[in-house]
């Protein structure tokens, strides 16, 4: 508006103050808008790089300034709740994590027309958050949903389609269907490695799933290899202490374990539970894992292994 004593122009009409703020509401809506979209993309970038506390607040802040000006039903919110939603499932509060999707998944439903890459997203994050909370066959039609509409959307061929294709493996992994889990996670490393290349963070996921089939069924050797392979495209992408790294280190550490490769088992065992007692909670289930791991290790080795000072103690007062 004219700041008074400023001149308007030939024909220009003075509005009252209540019409006048009508017309910057949209611009103030506009602004909020693209603030949700940019700090997205700094939480995102945050998330990534494994600084979950800093991504959470980036996140809470500008939820509630966003709320404040759009309201809590307006479609711009639906990607801030949900990349909030995966730095709770990270960080093991998964109840707020299906919240924060459930709620994105009723304003992106809402919407017309559909997004179907906004939806196949969701549908993707609800099943992976089940298979952390190990509600496998609960995850699976939510896995499944997210590779028929991606499919839809983007073609049979696309990078997305295999991401969700290899989550949806990692399922049916769980639930004893591992031929079918093979098949999707090699169909998947093919088509990313084609799309995306072959050091994608998204490759290194599909390979630890892979190897972890291998290992079951006695293909120590491969198993062993796509491990190796998975580890060096996470540090390629994300550093040496990126949590992304864990659960490769605790799945080679089996292996090796079992092998009697007990040093070299010791050594990543330890260097998963730096990185995660670094970054998560004491009563997170990864760290909870690697530790039962490790204990095991230290009572059965017949080889001198460093324990870290309290590991045993720390378990026990978790478990309590």
């Amino acid at each position: 508006m004219p700041r008074p004593g400023d001149r308007l122009n030939a024909g220009e009409v003075r509005l009252p103050a209540a019409a006048a703020f009508a017309l910057l509401a949209p611009t103030r809506v506009a602004r909020a808008q693209r603030r949700v979209r940019t700090r997205v993309g700094r939480a995102n970038e945050l998330r990534m790089r494994g600084l979950y506390a800093e991504a959470e607040q980036v996140c809470l802040a500008t939820l509630n300034d966003a709320e404040a000006v759009l309201g809590p039903e307006d479609p711009t919110l639906i990607p801030l709740l949900n990349v909030l939603g995966i730095v709770y499932k990270y960080t093991a509060r998964f109840d707020a994590a299906e919240r924060l999707y459930r709620r994105a998944l009723l304003l992106a439903e809402s919407q017309q027309p559909t997004d179907l890459n906004q939806l196949a997203d969701l549908h993707h994050n609800l099943g992976g958050l089940d298979h952390a909370r190990g509600r496998f066959a609960e995850g699976q039609p939510a896995a499944r949903r997210a590779v028929e509409l991606r499919t839809k959307a983007l073609g049979d061929e696309h990078p997305a389609v295999a991401a969700d294709r290899a989550a949806l493996a990692a399922l049916l992994d769980q639930l004893d269907q591992s031929e079918e889990a093979e098949k999707l996670l090699r169909e998947a490393i093919r088509v990313l490695e084609r799309t995306v290349g072959r050091q994608h963070v998204d490759v290194a996921a599909a390979l630890n799933n892979l190897a972890a089939i291998c290992q079951k069924r006695g293909s120590t050797t491969e198993a062993e290899q796509l491990y190796r392979r998975a580890l060096d495209i996470k540090e390629r992408a994300g550093g040496s202490h990126h949590p992304e790294l864990t659960p490769t280190l605790n799945n080679l550490a089996i292996l090796l374990r079992r092998q009697g490769r007990t040093e070299e088992a010791a050594i990543l065992y330890r260097r998963a539970l730096a990185i995660l007692e670094r970054v998560v909670g004491p009563d997170h289930p990864n760290l909870l894992a690697c530790r039962e791991n490790y204990a095991a290790l230290l009572r059965t080795s017949t080889v001198a292994v460093e324990e870290p000072r309290g590991l045993l103690a720390r378990r026990r007062t978790v478990r309590t």
